[in-house]
Formats: structure tokens, C-alpha cells, sequence
């Protein structure tokens, strides 16, 4: 259950990151209003994993997930340049996230 957490705080920080973009400088009500919320969810179900993860392999899977997703979103949604090394990138992300996400123990 807490690495569902962390899976779904880490889609909540894709979702604060692209708000972030959009509120061009929170100069833009709704975007800065999304960001707000989607940042309160993100770390707030991150810190409740915590109490049953360790630290290191969350973070970094929290962060990994925000980082790819973000990326993705980006390139679909935002006319980000797409690149063989950025997916490449992407996916070696990825790799690792699933990785750090299997190696960390439980309390």
C-alpha cells in the first residue's frame, strides 16, 4: 500500500510540474490553483509512505515518476522536442524507478 502511494504522489508531482509551467509564474489563477493542490497531495501521500518506507528508494521513485511523467507530458501534450536520447532516457527513468521501487524494504 505505501508504494501505491508513492506511485500516485509521483503522477500528482507530473501534474504540479506541468501546473507550474502553465501558471506562467503564478500569474495565472487556475494553473496556480492546480499547482497548489496537486503539490499538497504529492507530498502529502509521500510523507504518509514514509512512515513505511525507507527514504532513499521513495524519494527516488517519487522524483523518478514526477521527472518522466513530466517529460512525457511534455513532449505529447506541449510540443516538447522528442529525441531517440531523451526516450532512451526516459526509459532507463524508468528502469530504475521499478528497480529502487523493488529493492526497498518495508517497515
Amino acid at each position: 500500500m505505501a508504494w501505491l502511494l508513492v506511485i500516485v504522489a509521483g503522477l500528482l508531482e507530473t501534474g504540479f510540474a506541468v501546473c507550474l509551467k502553465l501558471s506562467h509564474g503564478f500569474t495565472r489563477l487556475w494553473p496556480t490553483v492546480a499547482f497548489c493542490i496537486f503539490a499538497l497531495g504529492s507530498f502529502g501521500l509521500l510523507t504518509l509512505s514514509l512512515r513505511k518506507l525507507d527514504v532513499g528508494p521513495a524519494y527516488a521513485v517519487w522524483t523518478g515518476i514526477g521527472a518522466a511523467g513530466t517529460a512525457i507530458y511534455g513532449m505529447i501534450f506541449l510540443g516538447d522536442i522528442v529525441s531517440t536520447l531523451k526516450l532512451v532516457s526516459i526509459s532507463l527513468v524508468i528502469v530504475g524507478v521499478i528497480g529502487l521501487q523493488l529493492s526497498g524494504s518495508a517497515h
